[in-house]
């Protein structure tokens, strides 16, 4: 039986998470350095979820998404927040 991406991504790599058919609460993109930073918050998840893309992206508000991500800190303002970064997006 033939492996879909997700699974040969998170078999490669112990660190990653895969989730299927998340409710996207709100979608925000803004540019940094030429990129577009996206960030997202799901549906019962208290964690934003950050990607970046090289255009703009309708909004994925209300969509359904199967995501691929991993945890990692970030500081703001002096405070270390936990973060998920995105490899892999897909809507449902």
């Amino acid at each position: 039986m033939k492996q879909t991406d997700a699974e040969s991504l998170t078999n490669k790599h112990q660190a990653l998470t895969h989730s299927e058919q998340k409710t996207v609460l709100s979608h925000v993109q803004r540019e940094v350095d030429h990129w577009y930073l996206n960030t997202i918050m799901l549906k019962g998840i208290d964690v934003p979820f950050k990607y970046r893309r090289k255009k703009l992206y309708k909004s994925l508000h209300n969509q359904q998404v199967n995501i691929t991500y991993y945890a990692t800190k970030e500081t703001v303002a002096g405070f270390e927040l936990e973060v998920m970064k995105i490899v892999r997006i897909k809507v449902c």
